[in-house]
């Protein structure tokens, strides 16, 4: 057991990004934290952290151990919940992540009942345009928004979405609308690079998949950027609807190409593959899906 201690204490400073934090969120002593990483390091004679008055930082040994400490850890705790009674309150740290643009409009409000709901949960919320490795980075659950699943990790579908392809009503006028994706190649385009696929478009025709290659004057990891940059008739654009809609509504994006844009999109729930799913992972799905089947996603 005090392997194990010492072993969590490594892994709880980090995660809280240094030992004062972690004392404050797991009701444990700077002192006694600091001693059982200290410990940690002399049982295993390397380094695990390089520690400032101002920094805290793994070391290239620290790293691997801590995916490896923290995943086992996290499948201990799976175990745990199992073993308990499955009705009990969840509890915990949550690690999430989602888009940014998603996240801080859409999916806010959704999993800020949650805690509400359960406040035994506490939540590191993770926003950001970028494929997250949930298994590296020790995530629990990422909301993702995509038709391709991954083999090494389980999916659930929290609700559908589409895409709209739209300009503004100035760029339609200087070079027409578009009745085919191909007239795409010859036109302005704004690239996500976020986007699946980035400058390759994909659209359906004739129940087919077809990729249309793109450029334009703007690359940019940023949807709302994207948007921006399409309300200012810079190019074409492509959005997702919780994004789209409220431009379209103003009138300040047109959509086009309707007709050929794929279905099947939708946000996902995905979480590591592991025997033991945690409480609090699934009561979050849970609240997830119950929300958005009452407020779907434009």
């Amino acid at each position: 057991m005090q392997d194990l201690a010492r072993i969590r204490a490594f892994v709880q400073v980090f995660d809280a990004g240094g030992f004062s934090a972690a004392a404050r969120q797991h009701g444990r002593s700077k002192a006694l934290l600091s001693k059982y990483v200290t410990d940690l390091e002399d049982y295993l004679g390397v380094r695990l952290m390089n520690r400032t008055t101002r920094k805290l930082s793994l070391t290239e040994a620290g790293e691997a151990y801590y995916r490896e400490a923290s995943a086992l850890l996290q499948q201990l705790d799976d175990l745990d919940a199992t073993i308990t009674d499955q009705t009990a309150e969840p509890r915990g740290l949550l690690r999430v992540s989602a888009p940014r643009n998603f996240g801080e409009g859409t999916l806010a409000p959704v999993i800020f009942e949650f805690l509400a709901k359960y406040p035994k949960v506490t939540l590191d919320l993770r926003l950001e345009d970028r494929y997250v490795d949930l298994v590296d980075e020790g995530i629990d659950v990422a909301l993702r928004i995509s038709t391709m699943a991954d083999s090494s990790l389980i999916a659930r579908k929290i609700a559908d979405m589409h895409v709209v392809v739209g300009a503004s009503p100035s760029l339609l006028k200087a070079h027409g609308t578009p009745t085919h994706p191909d007239q795409l190649r010859n036109l302005p385009c704004i690239v996500d690079v976020n986007l699946q696929g980035q400058s390759n478009w994909r659209f359906v025709e004739d129940g087919k998949t077809i990729s249309v290659p793109v450029n334009g004057p703007v690359r940019v990891n940023s949807p709302l950027a994207a948007r921006q940059a399409a309300e200012m008739g810079l190019g074409f654009v492509v959005l997702p609807s919780y994004l789209a809609d409220p431009a379209v509504a103003s009138g300040a994006l047109v959509p086009v190409l309707t007709p050929f844009l794929p279905t099947g999109q939708t946000l996902q729930a995905v979480y590591p593959h592991r025997r033991h799913l945690a409480g609090k992972v699934r009561a979050l799905i849970d609240h997830l899906v119950e929300w958005f089947a009452t407020h779907p996603i434009s």
